[in-house]
């Protein structure tokens, strides 16, 4: 079976290379020349643990990309549409990437006989496929579903940081079909991996994919919340969650009290999901409050050192971690942003460090603030340190010796460093 997936970003690259790993011959298609040599090339456009070593021995055999999409389109069987969807300033979801993608397959259809199977992959609010995507495709190629070609929602669930691991090995694959014939063939494409398979209409394919990401969401906003309440009692925020992660019913996952989230996925799928309900006529009340608490969650730990130290300006200050979380150069988001942008409106001198987003850090922050090559150099000079992404090579007592440290996320342990040097920011 051939595929081709349409954008080569996080979805699309980690896709591709896990089909091509298992034995399928994979053209990626991209804008992007440039994100197209270095897949090419065997290097990775971003970083995702475990993503080089699976191109350097796939790409040149079975693994490609190319920026011809019709020519990987009408090579295929299966077509992959994996590119990122964007949330405009209301919140709304932005098509516009989608369509253009949808378009280009379409167009390319037209000159390819015999049937294809089209899959949404992106992140599309409920409704979409069916109402937008699947009538685009059809003027665009001057075929009907159906009767030329097949349409069907396979949502993804990977974590950045884990993604090649969490597609090569799913808790579960959802596919939205609007006939059993599509989804026949993608049980096919998936029938190597070692997971529950769940069939639904399209609707429901693409609502399961909202409301997973959502009540992630929700669970961090959750516990934020407790932890806000939790310091100002003088309560240890982490063994409230233990102790709640003991009943079966609620688990330990996603309760680690901090700076909130961030990330391509929760907080645009959230906002998303508000606009989207508030235009179905309903107030998602719940939701709403979970996107409030996010948005304050990162401003709280510069509250704390402020409260702390009384003065922030002209004071030297290293932040530790840019990333919205360990393992990624993802900065779509990050906590860090808001914390920063908030240190210079206050006047601090700030110095940065992260162990792979210094890049992505520079292009957004350019000359406002100082890039240190590593945490030693960050913080030699400064008064006061803000860890803000849970790097393990943070978790150094003696790295932070006669300094004030603030964390926005849970590196030390309980002893680890005395309360008096370090103040978390829910804890």
């Amino acid at each position: 079976m051939r595929v081709a997936i349409i954008g080569a970003g996080y979805v699309g690259l980690v896709t591709g290379t896990g089909l091509a790993s298992r034995g399928y011959d994979v053209s990626l298609a991209d804008i992007d020349a440039q994100k197209v040599a270095m897949i090419n090339q065997s290097r990775a456009p971003f970083h995702e643990a475990g993503l080089e070593p699976l191109l350097q021995k796939l790409v040149g055999k079975n693994l490609r990309a190319t920026v011809e999409t019709n020519k990987a389109v009408t090579t295929a069987d299966v077509v992959f549409i994996c590119v990122q969807t964007y949330c405009q300033d209301d919140g709304a979801i932005d098509l516009t990437h989608i369509k253009q993608a949808v378009t280009s397959v379409g167009k390319a259809l037209k000159n390819r006989e015999g049937h294809s199977l089209v899959i949404i992959k992106s992140t599309v609010i409920p409704g979409t496929t069916e109402k937008v995507l699947l009538p685009l495709l059809e003027k665009t190629s001057g075929k009907k579903e159906g009767e030329d070609f097949r349409i069907a929602v396979n949502p993804e669930f990977l974590r950045e940081g884990r993604a090649v691991e969490d597609f090569l090995n799913p808790d579960r694959i959802v596919i939205g079909e609007l006939e059993n014939d599509s989804g026949d063939v993608l049980c096919q494409l998936y029938q190597d991996f070692n997971a529950p398979v769940l069939r639904v209409d399209l609707m429901t394919a693409e609502m399961i994919k909202y409301a997973s990401n959502v009540f992630l969401a929700t669970k961090i906003s959750f516990i934020n919340e407790i932890g806000n309440i939790c310091k100002k009692l003088g309560i240890d925020t982490y063994k409230v969650a233990q102790g709640m992660s003991l009943d079966s019913r609620i688990s330990p996952h996603f309760l680690s009290a901090g700076i909130g989230f961030g990330g391509s996925c929760l907080p645009k799928d959230t906002k998303a999901l508000v606009s989207a309900a508030q235009e179905w006529g309903y107030q998602p009340s719940l939701l709403q409050s979970v996107i409030k608490v996010n948005d304050e969650q990162p401003l709280r730990l510069v509250e704390v050192a402020a409260n702390s130290v009384r003065e922030l300006s002209q004071r030297k200050v290293a932040v530790l971690g840019l990333a919205f979380k360990p393992g990624t150069d993802d900065m779509r988001d990050a906590p860090a942003i808001k914390i920063i942008n908030e240190l210079l409106r206050r006047g601090a001198l700030v110095t940065a460090y992260d162990p792979v987003a210094m890049d992505n850090a520079r292009g957004i922050f350019g000359k406002q603030i100082e890039y240190a090559s590593n945490a030693e150099d960050a913080v030699s000079d400064a008064e006061l340190v803000f860890i803000v992404t849970e790097w393990t090579e943070f978790n150094n007592p003696a790295l932070y010796r006669g300094k004030k440290v603030f964390c926005g996320r849970r590196v030390f342990s309980p002893g680890q460093i005395s309360n008096s040097d370090c103040e978390g920011v829910c804890w």
